[in-house]
């Protein structure tokens, strides 16, 4: 997404700004990621969005696959076709391993409050 046409958006969502955003995955929305949560923090939007990256720079919070054990289980599949075997042959794997991130700093300056059994199951809280 271009800086003109998140200029565009923004300002649209800015005349009737919704109840709630989702940021998507997506490269489009990646490289405005941190506009995007500034502009909703300034209107205090509750976002979320699949990527931890999200909520360091200001998402409310995310929940996705996990990057780290992703990296870790693509060096398996690089060890097994270093050992000759046919990428073909090697099944696919979904990720198992999911992170829930919460930025209490956020939930903070859009004047809400997480319930103690949200911030319990989440495997990192951003204060």
């Amino acid at each position: 997404m271009s800086s003109r046409c998140a200029d565009r958006a923004l300002s649209i969502m800015a005349k009737t700004p919704p109840g709630a955003l989702i940021v998507p995955a997506s490269p489009l929305f990646g490289a405005h990621q941190r506009r995007i949560a500034d502009f909703a923090v300034q209107r205090k939007i509750p976002t979320v969005g699949h990527d931890q990256s999200l909520a360091v720079d200001g998402v409310l919070l995310t929940y996705g696959p996990s990057i780290a054990d992703s990296y870790r289980r693509a060096a398996v599949y690089v060890d097994k076709i270093l050992r000759g075997a046919k990428p073909a042959d090697i099944p696919v794997e979904q990720p198992t391993r999911f992170e829930l991130v919460v930025n209490l700093k956020t939930a903070k300056a859009i004047g809400l409050t997480i319930p103690p059994s949200v911030l319990g199951q989440a495997d990192r809280v951003i204060e």
